[in-house]
């Protein structure tokens, strides 16, 4: 299983004066057990990029296929292969709307059609893989839980559906370092141990080089170096400096 960008084109306000293209001819194929990490600076196109890997976005020109199907379709099966990319926004807490933690995390298992009792076997999995006992805070609101906390609510609930492409779009802004280290203890955890492809987008470049085997740059919506972190950050200063990111300490 891949996800397959093909010259994909994506522009915002086609038409009105706010017109903007934001992806320009990106081609880019994420092979399944890779751990890609994706930096740029403000406005490189970061955040738009991933949004079209599980069809929140549709290109303008060019495809996207995840195992080889088009997921801009309106099918059943670009519908399940929608399903196999799991996303966790930036400040993902804002994500969470149900009266309860437990209700919130099997929001998604639900809307797969899944039987009560699997639905609950996720839903405990996913709280276990984040840190959160289910005795103690399954019926808890998650509107009274600090910040880090209501951050694994947020991967927990995209964690229940399990993806096998996890996207994380600046999943540790906000948190102190404490918080960071663990967000990202659990999210090396889940790669290792299901072998799911992740797909990081971070501007901490010591947690990019930590944790990703293969690192993408975009500057102005297109892709100027793909490789290998070390490589990339040793042999391509100037090119990264460019881009407007720099390599890290």
């Amino acid at each position: 299983m891949a996800i397959v960008l093909d010259n994909i084109t994506y522009t915002y306000g086609v038409g009105t004066p706010f017109e903007k293209t934001a992806l320009h001819g990106v081609s880019l194929t994420v092979e399944n057990g890779e751990f890609l990490g994706i930096i740029g600076h403000t406005g490189s196109g970061k955040s738009t990029f991933v949004q079209h890997l599980n069809g929140l976005l549709h290109p303008t020109t060019g495809t996207v296929t995840v195992n080889g199907v088009d997921i801009s379709a309106s099918t059943e099966e670009a519908k399940k292969m929608r399903h196999k990319v799991g996303m966790v926004f930036q400040y993902p807490e804002h994500q969470l709307f149900e009266e309860t933690i437990a209700e919130d995390i099997a929001f998604g298992p639900k809307n797969l059609g899944l039987s009560t009792d699997e639905v609950d076997e996720r839903v405990r999995e996913a709280m276990k893989f984040v840190g959160l006992d289910y005795d103690t805070y399954a019926e808890r609101s998650p509107f009274h839980l600090s910040g880090g906390q209501m951050r694994r609510v947020a991967i927990a609930g995209i964690i229940a559906i399990r993806p096998k492409y996890l996207i994380l779009d600046e999943p540790s802004a906000g948190l102190d370092p404490a918080g960071r280290r663990e967000i990202f203890a659990q999210i090396r955890r889940r790669y290792e141990e299901k072998g799911i492809s992740v797909i990081l987008v971070s501007h901490n470049m010591e947690d990019i080089s930590s944790l990703a085997n293969r690192l993408i740059v975009l500057s102005h919506g297109k892709i100027v170096l793909d490789g290998e972190p070390l490589t990339i950050f040793s042999a391509c200063r100037d090119a990264l400096q460019e881009a407007g990111v720099d390599v890290p300490p």
